[in-house]
């Protein structure tokens, strides 16, 4: 059986005192942000406390954001060794190449997925399906019904994330990331139903974001949600608990998980 992996998420944006420096940010429903370091710095913290893989993600993608990620990478391959994602304003096949050749081992597309789908399948041909993470952004509607958003949260696609795993992975994605906007920064759980609607329906490997404020959460994200992999962000830069200690506890859940280091 596969093992379970903890995935920190370090969101970035340019610094408010220095915009071609990227500072590290925690978020809450995808709207208020507040800076509290340096993603390399962190990452290594992380990388230390035994941390299965990093995603670094540009919320604030914009003018020369391919450089600062490409940046972020150069600086993250050099000082840390364990596997990372980078997402962010990715577009073009030429944005992957840019971002794997500085170090990075798989790159993230959402807003470019949805308008441009064959993007997927030209860059998991190119590069290999291993490195094309498609995430996902949802949110409940008035209808209660879930819809995939872009643009950093900003803009409602109408599609269906569920369906739209599928066609991902149809399409050569090689992984999902399920983020809950409504769940985002809240440290109240995991959207298990959400989570777990998207696992059923693909084959490949889940990725959920969004809610965890307990150890607990990890656990109904694996157990109920049946994902492969949980990412967090806030909980493991606020919370008083480390990914060590908290795959200790999902160990004890009788999960499989990586142990020693």
């Amino acid at each position: 059986m596969l093992k379970k992996r903890l995935i920190p998420k370090l969101q970035m944006m340019p610094g408010s005192f220095d915009p071609e420096q990227m500072v590290l940010v925690i978020t809450s429903g995808f709207g208020k942000t507040t800076e509290i370091g340096d993603p390399v710095s962190q990452a290594k913290i992380y990388e230390a406390q035994a941390a299965d893989e990093l995603i670094f993600m540009d919320i604030r993608a914009g003018k020369n954001g391919i450089k600062r990620l490409a940046d972020v990478a150069c600086r993250a391959a050099e000082e840390i060794f364990m596997p990372f994602t980078l997402g962010g304003g990715v577009t073009t096949l030429e944005d992957f190449r840019i971002l794997l050749s500085n170090g990075a081992d798989k790159i993230s597309i959402n807003t470019a997925a949805v308008e441009h789908p064959k993007l997927i399948e030209e860059a998991a041909s190119m590069f290999g399906d291993q490195c094309v993470v498609l995430s996902i952004d949802a949110k409940l509607n008035t209808e209660g019904k879930y819809t995939v958003w872009t643009r950093s949260g900003s803009k409602d696609t109408g599609l269906d994330p569920v369906e739209w795993a599928r066609q991902g992975q149809e399409q050569g994605a090689g992984e999902i990331l399920i983020t809950s906007i409504d769940r985002d920064g809240t440290r109240k759980g995991l959207d298990i139903a959400l989570t777990k609607a998207v696992s059923d329906a693909v084959s490949i490997p889940v990725i959920t974001a969004g809610g965890c404020g307990l150890a607990e959460h990890f656990v109904d994200g694996f157990i109920e949600g049946g994902a492969s992999a949980v990412s967090a962000g806030t909980y493991f830069c606020m919370k008083d608990e480390n990914p060590m200690q908290t795959r200790s506890q999902i160990k004890n859940a009788g999960l499989p998980i990586r142990i020693l280091t």
